[in-house]
């Protein structure tokens, strides 16, 4: 193998270069990407550079001297794909052949199909995004955040440390009630409602308001109106999967690969990494999903190296774990809360202060923690990383009932 490819520039691409050098792989390594930025980390992106505390010296990532050698292809996108021919075409027009093939093209944010001016329309996915928005976010300005995930309440809670009036829509009945439950989903929306933040819960856009150039407002299915200057829309991701098109491969949410995270249906040499991945994790059942956390592409990375290199191994189990910051408090889960929605329990503390949550499967056996408070909570809440590792697949009661329910919760670090 002379010449690996990895098509993906972010924190999955550049990990991955690293760790097929640690794998000893010798050839040459071409990391392809459509930013013009070298990689850099992403979760300061909805706090920090938003809020102009932050510039691109401070979340760019340094390559392991190791990796010195890897050569960059930066802002062109890899725009289709000839697997049996190993060949990639670029979005310039260029073609470049492979030996070996590391899709970590990462996601795009979802945007709102309805009527109405885009002008005024923002997503937060990309160090420009940030910059375009951090200057729309004045002391005063009325900013609409459509979705309550943890992107949508991370824009709120910076939107509101910065002076702007700030309206959050979600068609749930509340703020991240999908990843965390019903629990942790109350404290959070009664933080935010402290710190100012209004909510039109169980409410979807039906359409924008404004000039031909500019939303000035928003009208929402029950046709009440919201007034706006600035909209935000963290409504979702989609996998960047349309470059593989064409070559037999399942992409109905991002790329199918097995256990050892080889791309289902492809020829040999081909791995998916990062949260364009969707994977079996042998630690849960064999259900294949995609996991959008920050700790993916560094774990996926690592496997997905040593198997392109040939190298023995078992099969992939991360232990997931993601976090976010909304004003002084932090969530930080362990393990994969989604698998046990349907037993939550409170560990310790109060959901009115400091609380740690467990999520319990079937079985009852404990398969996710969150914590939501400060530092003592969070250190708590990494106390039970041990047994959380310990579950496998076999012994993970009946997890596996999930079938193929998605637990792939967009962390505020927008991996």
């Amino acid at each position: 193998m002379d010449r690996i490819v990895v098509a993906g520039a972010s924190l999955g691409g550049l990990r991955t270069a690293e760790q097929l050098r640690r794998a000893k792989f010798a050839g040459e390594i071409v990391v392809v990407g459509d930013e013009p930025h070298m990689p850099y980390n992403r979760p300061p992106l909805s706090k920090e550079v938003l809020a102009g505390k932050a510039g691109f010296d401070s979340v760019a990532f340094r390559p392991k001297a190791a990796a010195g050698d890897v050569v960059w292809r930066l802002g062109s996108a890899v725009a289709s794909a000839d697997l049996a021919g190993r060949t990639l075409t670029l979005a310039d027009g260029e073609s470049l052949s492979y030996d070996g093939l590391v899709v970590a093209t990462g996601l795009r944010p979802r945007r709102l199909d309805v009527p109405g001016p885009v002008g005024g329309r923002h997503t937060v996915r990309t160090l420009d995004d940030a910059r375009a928005l951090q200057g729309a976010l004045r002391p005063g300005a009325r900013v609409v955040v459509v979705g309550a995930g943890f992107i949508g309440c991370e824009v709120a809670a910076t939107a509101r440390g910065l002076g702007a009036e700030v309206t959050v829509v979600e068609p749930t009945p509340l703020p991240l009630v999908r990843a965390l439950g019903e629990v942790l989903a109350r404290a959070l929306l009664e933080r935010h409602r402290a710190q100012g933040v209004r909510f039109a819960l169980g409410r979807t856009v039906s359409r924008f308001t404004g000039t031909d150039e500019r939303v000035t407002g928003l009208v929402l299915d029950d046709e009440s109106r919201v007034r706006a200057d600035v909209v935000v829309e963290a409504v979702g991701s989609l996998p960047n999967v349309e470059w593989l098109e064409g070559n037999g491969l399942d992409l109905s949410d991002g790329l199918l690969c097995d256990e050892q995270l080889r791309a289902v249906g492809a020829p040999g040499g081909v791995v998916g990494v990062g949260d364009v991945a969707r994977f079996p994790n042998a630690r849960y059942d064999a259900v294949a999903r995609r996991v959008e956390h920050w700790s993916v592409p560094g774990d996926s990375a690592k496997h997905a190296a040593r198997t392109l290199v040939g190298a023995e191994q078992e099969a992939f189990a991360p232990l997931p774990s993601f976090w976010s910051d909304q004003y002084e408090y932090r969530v930080q889960s362990f393990g994969a809360p989604g698998l046990g929605a349907g037993d939550v329990r409170v560990l310790e503390g109060d959901p009115a202060g400091d609380v740690l949550v467990g999520y319990h499967d079937g079985g009852g056996r404990l398969v996710g923690v969150v914590a939501l408070g400060g530092a003592a909570v969070v250190a708590r809440a990494a106390a039970y990383r041990g047994e959380l590792s310990s579950i496998s697949a076999g012994s993970a009661g009946s997890a596996g009932s999930a079938g193929s329910s998605d637990f792939s919760v967009m962390q505020g670090a927008l991996s």
